[in-house]
């Protein structure tokens, strides 16, 4: 997604670096040497090790001069958000009656790039074996969630030029990797009001969302829940969650 541009007297290049190598590690890359880090982040070898050391010393990082992983330290910034941001704590009261009346463990979710970000939840009495923790990045395109949103992104010109530069791996074997048909999802999602997908993260789960705007009519996250499919049709699943959703959604505007 297009940012505002930054004057170039405000940019410190050494903390993009940094970032970068923080965000270079995953699960497939649980612990680097510098030389990796850098092939990951476009720096050469020396930058990449100065980079870790530093934050070795900062208690970011922890390693034996060759190879280098992450440490707690790090969730210090990404929850520094949940205690900061508005958002989470507003909805929390209201997805705790909705899982309530739905009994379905239910989500809000906003867009980071082009990867949903799940920022609040509430659990089913329930046992749940279809959910997502607090901070989990998805790819978009993959969840109801994400196409609800991606349905009212107001810059769909930009969104069809991410889509085409995309790849979209399978993660089940149902899920969607023609983007005429991830298009189609989202069409249907935005005339519908609420998006539903089946089996694309993980088989034998249903997703149903709808957007959540604000006061001036904005879509600012998506309201979703995640259901085992069993031998509820999605038919029904509509029919048994799609109003509380909606409900949920437009008490939530004259909150967010």
């Amino acid at each position: 997604m297009d940012r505002p541009p930054l004057d170039k007297r405000d940019w410190i290049a050494g903390l993009e670096k940094g970032l970068a190598i923080l965000e270079a590690f995953d699960s497939e890359h649980a612990r680097m040497t510098p030389s990796e880090a850098g092939a990951r982040t476009g720096l050469t070898r020396t930058a990449a090790r100065r980079y870790l050391l530093t934050l070795q010393h900062l208690g970011y990082v922890t390693g034996d001069g060759k190879q280098f992983g992450l440490t707690p330290r790090v969730l210090r910034v990404g929850w520094s958000y949940f205690d900061s941001a508005r958002l989470p704590k507003l909805v929390q009261p209201y997805l705790q009656q909705l899982s309530a009346r739905i009994n379905e463990s239910v989500y809000v979710s906003v867009l980071d790039e082009w990867e949903l970000v799940f920022i609040a939840r509430n659990s089913a009495s329930r046992v749940m074996t279809t959910g997502f923790v607090l901070g989990a990045r998805v790819p978009a395109p993959l969840t109801s969630a994400g196409i609800a949103l991606l349905a009212h992104w107001t810059d769909q010109e930009a969104m069809r030029r991410w889509l085409d530069a995309s790849d979209l791996h399978p993660f089940t074997p149902h899920t969607l990797t023609s983007k005429a048909r991830v298009l189609e999802a989202m069409q249907t999602a935005r005339a519908n009001g609420y998006a539903i997908v089946e089996q694309q993260l993980q088989s034998g789960v249903r997703g149903l969302a709808v957007p959540v705007k604000n006061r001036h009519g904005e879509v600012v996250a998506a309201l979703s829940t995640n259901m085992p499919i069993g031998k509820e049709s999605a038919e029904k699943a509509i029919q048994r969650v799609l109003s509380d959703l909606q409900e949920t959604a437009i008490a939530l505007l004259n909150v967010v």
